[in-house]
């Protein structure tokens, strides 16, 4: 048996051999940094062999053929893109980048059907593009393939019978770039037989029957899952996300922009209630958790539509150092925690109070991890702006990220802490008197509003010292607070009768606290 931190690859060669190619995880050096074995597997003796190459490997890539083109290792905090070049069997470096802000010239997606390399890069409006990259002269093309007015690259080629047809892409919502003029009529019927949602397609990689498979959602409709007969052109269900959610009693979801205090563009979502009501609400502001991610898109979002079906507004600011909004939106946000973030969550919610979604009597703040820290920080440092927060595996100290104390297991490496965390959070050190500044631990007695804290009790992402800390500093002058801790949970509720404890309490907590009449 192979040791259970082995996993199998994405591979599309041809899949006729018994042989296929398996990673193994392992953690290497003094900076504890994750690495990965390539093993070429064979799947009738089970025997393995190591494919050679020195250095931390945190990226494998297959190319068209199934076998081994592309590996990214990591030294210190610089990134290289190796590429083995099938003529000499030599690898040779193709690019360097920060690996862990991942800034940098390229990022390889795959490689197509005719072995071109596809990657991700900046174009020149200052979003992430796809391009195709030339390997003989070791250079992206000068044009890109598949740009998105506003948004960041993310998707994947679309390939059947070893021929591209198209892109899977998400710009506000996802969707698809079809090359293929059979496919975009496709794409057409079944648009018709599915009106008002997103359909998504994917055709087999080889086909062998007329079936190929359709997701299909909106912002009120969980995800469906059917599949089309191209030949009767006829639909099937197969199965959906939360079935007996009724998509005429979920709110609506939509994407707006406004102006932070700084002149920078800040996207934020909105989810009103169902029923048409959308002027002077009590209102949620969301924060997302990451925070080096996208919060939000548009489609049926559990937590929002939650909140919404009680009546509250839900706002949910992609701050700046939120991704897939362009490189600016992103690198404004380096070492910005409670600071100009933070001012952009402040800003989101004057917006929507000035837009007459919010009652600015009664608004709440919310979040988990990432989230869970701006809304203590919202509330120490915008108090008339939050009559409430709840928040749930937040982080509480910027410090204790670094060293989270005797007796608590933090995941983050020692690479982490000596090379990522200094550059986009702070460093403990030259950092000090603004790290402080931005404790919500240091700032617990400022705030007094009725507060709601959770915690899991084996999170190892934001160990249980971050809340039992806080909940400690804000209860010498905050009688209104509420504390909880799961003891089977991580970063996050997984188990049903947690995920139905937590958001229950948050409904009595809201409903006291700012009300939904």
């Amino acid at each position: 048996m192979l040791s259970w931190r082995t996993f199998m690859l994405n591979q599309t060669g041809a899949q006729d051999s018994d042989y296929v190619y398996v990673r193994s995880y392992e953690v290497v050096g003094n900076d504890n940094i994750p690495s990965w074995e390539l093993l070429r597997l064979n799947t009738r003796s089970g025997h393995t062999q190591s494919v050679d190459y020195p250095g931390n490997h945190q990226v494998w890539m297959l190319d068209q053929k199934g076998e081994p083109r592309i590996t990214t290792t990591l030294d210190k905090d610089t990134a290289t893109i190796n590429y083995l070049d099938p003529a000499t069997r030599q690898w040779r470096a193709l690019s360097t980048y920060n690996g862990y802000t991942g800034i940098g010239p390229f990022h390889p997606l795959t490689f197509g059907p005719d072995g071109m390399l596809y990657v991700v890069a900046s174009n020149q409006q200052g979003f992430d593009a796809l391009f195709r990259y030339d390997l003989e002269h070791n250079k992206v093309a000068d044009q890109a393939l598949v740009n998105l007015d506003g948004f960041d690259f993310s998707g994947k080629l679309i390939i059947s019978k070893q021929r591209l047809l198209g892109v899977r892409v998400h710009a506000d919502a996802e969707g698809v770039s079809w090359f293929d003029p059979e496919m975009q009529a496709l794409q057409g019927v079944v648009n018709r037989l599915l009106p008002g949602a997103v359909n998504l397609i994917t055709p087999p990689t080889r086909p062998e029957t007329p079936w190929m498979l359709v997701e299909s959602y909106s912002d009120k409709q969980p995800r469906r899952y059917l599949v089309f007969n191209t030949e009767t052109k006829r639909l099937t269900e197969v199965g959906r996300l939360a079935p007996k959610i009724k998509p005429a009693e979920m709110g609506a979801r939509d994407l707006h922009y406004f102006k932070a205090r700084d002149g920078l563009t800040i996207p934020v979502w909105v989810t009103l209630p169902p029923g048409g009501a959308n002027k002077n609400l009590p209102a949620i502001v969301l924060v997302h958790g990451g925070p080096w991610t996208r919060g939000g898109t548009w489609e049926w979002d559990a937590e929002a539509e939650f909140l919404a079906t009680r009546g509250y507004a839900v706002i949910e600011p992609e701050f700046r150092g939120s991704t897939g909004y362009g490189n600016a939106l992103f690198e404004a946000g380096m070492k910005q925690w409670g600071l100009k973030m933070q001012d952009d969550v402040a800003d989101a919610t004057r917006w929507a109070i000035a837009q007459g979604y919010a009652d600015s009597r009664r608004i709440c703040i919310g979040g988990a991890s990432y989230g869970g820290y701006a809304t203590l920080m919202g509330l120490a440092k915008d108090p008339e702006l939050y009559k409430c927060g709840f928040e749930w595996v937040g982080v509480t100290d910027i410090n204790l990220m670094y060293n989270p104390g005797w007796g608590y297991t933090s995941d983050a490496t020692e690479g982490l802490k000596r090379y990522g965390m200094p550059a986009m959070i702070g460093d403990p050190v030259k950092d000090a008197e603004q790290l402080k500044a931005t404790s919500p631990l240091l700032l617990a007695d400022r705030i007094r509003q009725p507060l709601l804290l959770a915690y899991g009790s084996a999170d190892v992402r934001v160990p249980l010292s971050h809340g039992v800390k806080f909940r400690d500093a804000v209860q010498v002058n905050n009688h209104q607070v509420e504390w909880v801790v799961y003891d089977e949970e991580g970063h996050g509720w997984k188990l049903p009768k947690n995920r139905i404890d937590f958001w229950s309490r948050v409904e009595r907590f809201l409903d006291k606290n700012i009300g939904k009449n």
